[in-house]
């Protein structure tokens, strides 16, 4: 999948270092909220290590990263993952986070646009999900425009890296496929 100049293409084992750069540059935005994939990433070896299991995961089609690269400098510049996947629904829920020095751009919401659209024609989605922080407006607004609808605010119901529980809102999205 491609547009601008950008592709996005599912990580490859290869692809390790690239990764650990991505989260090591953006590791302060992100450790609230991706607080896994920043703990298993905090090294490039441990990054290496994930990235195996993460083609495991891949390969049962249990978590499917979706790595949004510039074409031009060859860098990874973003991520949309899809993951809690249900096949017997089937279901899943997405994830997504840029660079900041991409941020405010559009290319989350049209990186997001592009894998909705590939993951409900490969794997017959009929229902799709995102969770947002209450104040996180930039991910809201990628949520938004990309056709989800609020279903409702789940209070106390994350607890971020600082320790502090926060409210969640959970959108959705069905499809008739």
């Amino acid at each position: 999948m491609t547009f601008d100049h950008y592709k996005i293409n599912l990580l490859q084992a290869n692809e390790s270092e690239a990764f650990f750069n991505l989260i090591d540059t953006n590791r302060p935005r992100l450790e609230d909220f991706f607080a896994g994939t920043v703990s298993k990433t905090l090294t490039l070896e441990t990054t290496e290590n994930y990235c195996v299991d993460i083609q495991k995961r891949i390969e049962n089609k249990s978590y499917l990263p979706y790595m949004i690269t510039d074409i031009e400098t060859n860098e990874f510049v973003g991520l949309v993952d899809v993951k809690n996947i249900d096949l017997n629904v089937p279901k899943a829920e997405l994830g997504s986070f840029i660079d900041g020095n991409y941020e405010g751009k559009g290319i989350v919401t049209e990186a997001t646009k592009l894998v909705v659209d590939h993951i409900v024609k490969q794997y017959k989605f009929v229902k799709l999900l995102c969770r947002a922080g209450s104040r996180n407006k930039g991910s809201i607004a990628v949520i938004l425009k990309n056709g989800f609808e609020l279903e409702g605010t789940i209070r106390k119901d994350y607890r971020t890296t600082k320790g502090d529980i926060v409210d969640l809102n959970y959108y959705g999205r069905v499809f008739d496929v």
